[in-house]
């Protein structure tokens, strides 16, 4: 057999699958791992032997990894293709910029999937928008929304004014909004009060 002719087998790579899930608070997706070597047929012999259990269709987690705040946030990121941005109140939560409780997630995916057909995860409220770099920020593992955006996001989305007043107050005091950023934000607030 010459070298044109052969092909290229991929031979599972446990440091490289492990480094993804590293990275993901242990966990990984059936793509990331074919990645990394490993058939569907190989992840099965891996989940009846305990080293990996499946957490959701598509995505599994290292078993011995160690357990980490917000790996919620992870499963749904790894759901969403990893293009998603945890947006909204549950963007101001992560934050710390009001007392918001929110009861559900919110996580804001790219315009184009306004037309796919998806099956949501219970909890889960999607929003369609294009982000640019400016519009999101890391918080742990996962991306969410900058505090900016954040803000604006929950004027649109009719949130509590009491909250949102209370956000614009605590992102300017800790420098994350300019003074501008404040009055532009407490006039678009003043605003929807109104036509409320």
């Amino acid at each position: 057999m010459n070298e044109n002719s052969s092909t290229h087998i991929n031979r599972p790579d446990w440091d490289a699958l492990f480094a993804t899930a590293q990275g993901q608070m242990g966990y990984f997706t059936t793509k990331q791992a074919a990645s990394a070597g490993y058939s569907p047929q190989l992840l099965s012999k891996y989940l009846e032997n305990g080293k990996v259990t499946r957490v959701r269709r598509g995505i599994y987690r290292l078993v011995h990894f160690p357990a980490s705040e917000n790996e919620d946030l992870i499963i749904l990121w790894l759901w969403a293709d990893q293009v998603g941005v945890f947006s909204h109140e549950t963007a101001l939560a992560l934050h710390d910029l009001s007392d918001t409780l929110p009861s559900k997630v919110y996580l804001t995916v790219p315009a184009s999937w306004r037309y796919r057909r998806l099956r949501v995860p219970l909890g889960l409220v999607l929003h369609c928008a294009d982000l640019g770099a400016a519009d999101r920020g890391p918080f742990s593992a996962v991306p969410i929304t900058a505090p900016r955006r954040t803000i604006r996001d929950c004027i649109e989305a009719n949130v509590s004014s009491d909250l949102v007043r209370q956000a614009i107050l605590q992102a300017r005091r800790r420098g994350l909004i300019s003074e501008s950023d404040e009055i532009e934000l407490n006039s678009d607030l003043d605003g929807t009060a109104k036509v409320r």
